[in-house]
C-alpha cells in the first residue's frame, strides 16, 4: 500500500467520489461550530457525492450535508483511500 502523504488541497479541487480527511478550516469559531453541528471538524473523513452548483454534498459516516461554496472554499483536505463497503 502506498504510503506517501499527500499535501493539503482545497476540498473544490477534488472530483466526485473522492475520499478524503478534513486537514484544515480557515475559518473562525463560528464556521467551525457550524461544521461540527454537521458532523464535520478537522480529522473527519468525507465523500464527494456530486458538486451542486458552486457547492459540493458530500457524506459524513451516513449523514449526506450540502456545503456552499462559501463553506467548501474554507475546506482543506487531504485525499484518502476510501472506507470499505460494510458488511451486513
Amino acid at each position: 500500500m502506498d504510503q506517501r502523504v499527500s499535501n493539503p488541497v482545497q476540498l473544490t479541487e477534488l472530483p466526485a467520489g473522492t475520499a478524503a480527511m478534513v486537514s484544515q478550516i480557515a475559518g473562525g469559531r463560528e464556521l467551525r461550530r457550524k461544521l461540527r453541528g454537521l458532523g464535520i471538524r478537522l480529522g473527519s473523513r468525507i465523500r464527494i457525492e456530486h458538486r451542486r452548483g458552486s457547492g459540493l454534498v458530500v457524506s459524513s459516516g451516513s449523514v449526506r450535508v450540502a456545503l456552499g461554496g462559501g463553506i467548501v472554499d474554507k475546506l482543506l483536505v487531504t485525499p484518502v483511500e476510501p472506507d470499505p463497503p460494510e458488511q451486513h
